[in-house]
């Protein structure tokens, strides 16, 4: 199967290009802004499975795609912030280049990385098969551009039911791979590990899902291998986990320290979620079921990332 990455550059995306490598069956283009931006692991892996990096000026709809993955968009809460309006433009560009190949080669399948988010602002409690999308419309503020954004390519996708679109929502997502430089909960865990710090934390608690790549390659490939469907799918896990759950477990695991200090501490970049999780199970219908929960998959990817004898060293 021949797949167009776009946004390989992507925490994502670089996962998922390792998993599709390390199995049979399939052949990745990869495409980005800057070639020479490309990751150095995933530069290796690239030349080693003869995958071609390139620039968006080189996609073009004579070649030929079984699937196109579209993981262009924003990955940290900081730049969403910073990006403000223009999260429209980059998420619609990108989408319309896919869309447009599409059109072009119907039998194509184009999977699209959606966000939770596209529910929009209220998450005091889990959204489900039933919950509808919530926006102040009256009160939009720029932590809402996100949402909407997403929202809104979501739309554009159900109004064209003829095309082979998966739009996939990412609720909470994490690797061995996370920048420890973006201002993601788990990356601000990661910094304060590495660096023997302490970690403040605010006070209130909050439910997250945390996919491990391992399950989201699982589902890539179910949808990957199904019929061709125009449809959307969230992701999920064994089960989610709250905020002082998983610190006291990494505590336990890798000695984090951490203490609860003011409301200092938080980035809503896109809005505060007390239980960003779904409980819509439409990805069964492609025969996904998670392997991992959220704790298992964060504990095992902490440990790769820190490297088995750092680990040891913590737990003796």
């Amino acid at each position: 199967m021949n797949i167009a990455i776009l946004g390989a550059n992507s925490h994502i995306a670089k996962d998922l290009v390792a998993s599709f490598a390390n199995s049979t069956g399939y052949h990745c283009q990869l495409f980005l802004r800057e070639v020479a931006a490309l990751d150095s692991d995933i530069r290796r892996i690239a030349e080693r499975k003869s995958y071609p990096v390139l620039d968006y000026s080189s996609f073009s709809v004579d070649s030929c795609f079984d699937a196109i993955i579209n993981f262009v968009g924003v990955g940290d809460p900081a730049r969403a912030k910073m990006m403000g309006a223009q999260i429209f433009e980059v998420t619609e560009q990108y989408d319309q280049l896919a869309l447009s190949y599409l059109k072009q080669h119907p039998s194509c399948k184009y999977i699209f990385l959606s966000s939770g988010a596209a529910y929009g602002s209220s998450f005091e409690e889990p959204v489900g098969e039933g919950t509808k999308a919530l926006f102040p419309i009256n009160n939009l503020q720029s932590q809402d551009w996100y949402s909407i954004a997403k929202f809104y390519a979501e739309c554009r996708h159900r109004a064209m039911p003829d095309l082979n679109v998966v739009d996939v929502r990412v609720f909470g997502y994490f690797s061995h791979r996370q920048s420890i430089d973006a201002r993601f909960f788990l990356s601000d865990i990661l910094r304060a590990i590495k660096s023997n710090q302490v970690l403040g934390v605010s006070p209130e608690n909050m439910v997250r899902d945390y996919l491990a790549p391992a399950d989201f390659f699982q589902l890539v490939k179910k949808i990957l291998s199904a019929p061709p469907a125009n449809d959307v799918v969230d992701c999920y896990t064994l089960e989610p986990i709250d905020k002082f759950s998983l610190l006291s477990s990494i505590k336990h695991e890798f000695g984090l320290q951490f203490e609860v200090v003011g409301d200092s501490a938080k980035l809503n970049a896109t809005g505060a979620k007390s239980n960003y999780y779904s409980l819509n199970r439409n990805a069964e219908k492609f025969g996904y079921m998670p392997v991992e929960s959220s704790l298992s998959g964060v504990l095992s990817e902490i440990e790769l990332y820190l490297g088995n004898d750092a680990v040891r060293e913590v737990r003796l």
